[in-house]
């Protein structure tokens, strides 16, 4: 039967199944290696992908409209350089860990497949990352790019894949679909040579991954306050916080989403925002911002995703001074029908003050509840004491402090493990908390000698024990009871004497 051209969805279906086939294939061939020629295809696609770094962020920034290109170049830049440093000395395959004294070793094997989703804020620097983690762990890697960043995408495998095939190994370890597609991407993630799905996206996109029966580490969205607690360096804390949420527009899911302090230093943290860049929006426009920040259905409005502080001010119909770096929107309520609390992958903060860090506490904590509950949140604070209180109460995956939430949660500005896919684990409904890595994606097969027998089991001397416990070892049967001792049968022993006399005339 012909598949017209108009039958996109069977189309790319067809392309799903035919890049499944293949991908098992190659990761077949590439499962025999040992660890030395894994860590050199990784090498040679970490190589090419530097190499690139500027060109695909151009790419990416040109395709999508979103963040901007020489901060697309940086995360290029952290995923090809930061990523491989800190992965490259990992033992994926083959014995990866041997203890002689408790006589276990054990192997990394590969999980095989996986389908990797893509989405349109961080598209080259993702693929980049997913790339090199998937072929660190001895797997293969078929993307499912979002639509609106097919292309640089698409350009970013095929460097991959040129880099794989120049070194002698099978091109089809790395394979994107060309025709993206949400039937494409479920046959993808429902096929039985899938084996695993490692997804980055919006809560739609993670939910579908986890209810399609395949194993799946899913990220879900981000939603973190910033907390200036009254001790901290002020200055240096809004710095930081500036400097995260202009990052790329935004677009990281870890950056500050809101701003919480004291009344006892609201007045110079406000100045300070002032003084660095930052605009409290009158009330009136405000609202109007408000009422653009999300679009149909309350979701996050795509049309201001990763644009700069001009674009979502026209979209909302406001002035802000030139040279204004983020917009912030006063507020003290926390609801899906309050946009300020909620995530907002664009220069726009919210901004609440309470009583004392006790109340910005419960703040911080209603704000995650609310949406991006076992993500990231940030401390600004010289307290040790509500740092460590901070840290054993907040439910989150991970609390950074003193730093750039967005650079620090992905492990560019801090001794996290360097990733650009963060679990959120099971507040979060993900199925991990880590900076997702390759060790993520290998099964670990345990090789363990005995130690012991049954009987080195048994206890001994246990009250109560059944008497089998106690029982002497088969090999040496119970000698016989002494004549004459408490279990002793004069009929028998008589018997016996007889016997004996009889034997002895014989």
């Amino acid at each position: 039967m012909t598949v017209e051209v108009n039958d996109r969805d069977l189309v790319s279906v067809q392309e799903a199944r035919n890049l499944v086939r293949r991908a098992t294939a190659a990761q077949l061939a590439y499962a025999g290696l040992d660890q030395a020629a894994v860590d050199r295809a990784v090498g040679e696609a970490a190589l090419a992908c530097r190499a690139q770094a500027v060109r695909l962020a151009r790419l990416a920034h040109e395709e999508t409209g979103f963040g901007r290109a020489e901060d697309k170049v940086v995360k290029n830049l952290f995923a090809s350089d930061a990523v491989y440093e800190h992965i490259k000395n990992m033992r994926t395959v083959g014995v990866i860990e041997d203890d002689p004294a408790r006589r276990v070793f054990s192997v990394g094997v590969p999980v095989g497949l996986v389908a990797a989703l893509i989405p349109s804020t961080n598209p080259t620097s993702t693929t980049i990352f997913k790339a090199l983690i998937s072929l660190k762990a001895g797997c293969a890697v078929v993307f499912s790019p979002h639509p609106g960043a097919k292309n640089c995408i698409l350009e970013t495998v095929a460097v991959i894949r040129g880099a794989l095939g120049s070194a002698g190994f099978p091109e089809d370890l790395v394979t994107c679909l060309t025709v993206p597609t949400k039937e494409a991407t479920d046959a993808l993630m429902r096929h039985k040579g899938t084996s695993l799905i490692l997804a980055t996206g919006g809560n739609a996109m993670v939910q579908a991954a986890y209810s399609s029966g395949t194993p799946a580490i899913g990220v879900g969205p981000g939603n973190g306050p910033a907390y200036i607690e009254k001790s901290a360096d002020i200055p240096l804390a809004v710095k930081r916080i500036l400097d995260s949420k202009t990052f790329d527009n935004g677009t990281i899911c870890a950056s500050e989403q809101s701003v919480v302090t004291e009344t006892s230093v609201r007045k110079q943290v406000m100045e300070e925002i002032v003084r660095q860049g930052g605009y409290f929006l009158p009330p009136g426009d405000s609202e109007r911002v408000e009422r653009v920040l999300m679009g149909p259905g309350g979701t996050m409005n795509a049309k201001l995703v990763g644009r700069p502080v001009e674009h979502i001010a026209r979209e909302a119909g406001v002035t802000v001074p030139p040279g204004a770096r983020v917009l912030l929107g006063q507020e003290t309520r926390v609801g899906e029908k309050f946009p300020y609390s909620r995530e907002k992958l664009m220069p726009v903060l919210g901004f609440f003050v309470e009583e004392n860090w006790e109340k910005a506490c419960h703040k911080c904590i209603e704000i995650l509840s609310l949406e991006g509950a076992g993500h990231t949140m940030t401390i600004h604070s010289r307290d040790e004491a509500v740092i460590r209180e901070f840290g054993l109460k907040k439910p989150v995956s991970r609390l950074i402090v003193n730093a750039p939430a967005a650079l620090a949660a992905i492990g560019a500005a801090s001794a996290l493990a360097p990733s650009l896919t963060l679990g959120c684990g099971a507040v979060g409904r993900n199925s991990t908390s880590d900076n997702v890595g390759p060790l993520n994606l290998i099964n670990i097969r345990r090789v363990a000698y005995g130690l012991r027998e049954l009987e080195d089991l048994r206890p001994k001397n246990l009250p109560g024990a059944p008497s089998s416990a106690a029982a002497p070892s088969p090999a040496k049967p119970p000698p016989s009871p002494a004549p004459g001792g408490p279990d002793s049968d004069p009929a028998f022993e008589e018997l016996v004497r007889r016997v004996m006399e009889r034997l002895a005339t014989l």
